[in-house]
């Protein structure tokens, strides 16, 4: 059926400089692009390559966008798009809109195709299909990171983006229609929450404590030293929760291991 590949996060942000402060000195990350194509949208970004994934930052630069108004409706919680690489955007499109999906935005350069499903038709976050000519293999071309990401990555302290976490009152049944649109199966252990497995790291789908809206929750990264991270984080000012802290909206989780992490609790 072809690859699917969790590819990149997008995260909204009131402000960009506090953000990247945070990115590069907790996180030890290296920024890779600045797009000018989203000011268009009324936004300014920067990309940061975590291995061979990315993690966005977009903040709003006038009144009136969609990410402010995220930022608006969500108070500030929540992840704003989940971004998956694949072989074929467009087909994949034509089957989320054959399930009452409609396509937000289409992208469409040379070298690249994007398609942007209705975040009130998905819930919890936009999802994006894209695919770069040429972008098959994963440490070679990849649009939205600019023409020389890979010069830019950095590994001694951030290692891998192993998963995400959608908050859900009814994970079982958020998670049932996740899988619909991305055509892969929930797969789950005993006693644990449903997850949706991809070519390149998974979904998870956890319980919330409200009965609130579903939303983009969290972020697992593989680290080289968990506690060091979690240190740093507070000290600049991060609040922490359980074995994480939360960063643009989203509790980042760092964790020393394999995509087996995935799985822990």
């Amino acid at each position: 059926m072809g690859y699917l590949r969790l590819r990149q996060i997008c995260l909204a942000a009131p402000d960009l400089a506090p953000a990247e402060r945070i990115f590069e000195t907790v996180l030890g990350l290296s920024p890779c692009y600045r797009d000018p194509n989203v000011q268009r949208y009324g936004l300014e970004n920067v990309l940061y390559p975590v291995g061979t994934d990315f993690i966005e930052i977009v903040v709003p630069t006038r009144p009136g966008t969609a990410a402010g108004r995220f930022l608006e409706q969500r108070g500030g919680r929540g992840g704003y798009m989940v971004i998956l690489d694949c072989d074929d955007p467009q087909r994949r499109a034509d089957r989320a809109e054959a399930l009452g999906i409609r396509v937000a935005n289409r992208l469409q350069y040379e070298d690249y195709t994007g398609m942007q499903l209705h975040p009130r038709d998905t819930g919890a976050a936009m999802i994006e299909f894209n695919h770069t000519h040429g972008g098959e293999a994963i440490d070679g071309p990849y649009h939205p990171a600019g023409p020389d990401w890979q010069r830019h990555v950095r590994n001694d302290t951030t290692r891998r983006m192993l998963s995400i976490d959608i908050t859900a009152p009814d994970p079982a049944s958020f998670a049932s229609r996740w899988a619909q649109i991305l055509e892969r199966p929930l797969t789950s252990l005993p006693g644990q929450m449903p997850q949706i497995d991809l070519d390149g790291g998974a979904i998870r789908f956890v319980p919330a404590d409200d009965a609130g809206q579903p939303f983009l929750s969290g972020i697992t990264l593989q680290v080289a030293d968990p506690q060091r991270m979690q240190s740093e984080a507070a000290l600049a000012g991060c609040k922490a929760e359980g074995d994480g802290f939360w960063l643009c909206g989203v509790r980042i989780r760092p964790v020393n291991g394999t995509a087996d992490a995935t799985r822990a609790a």
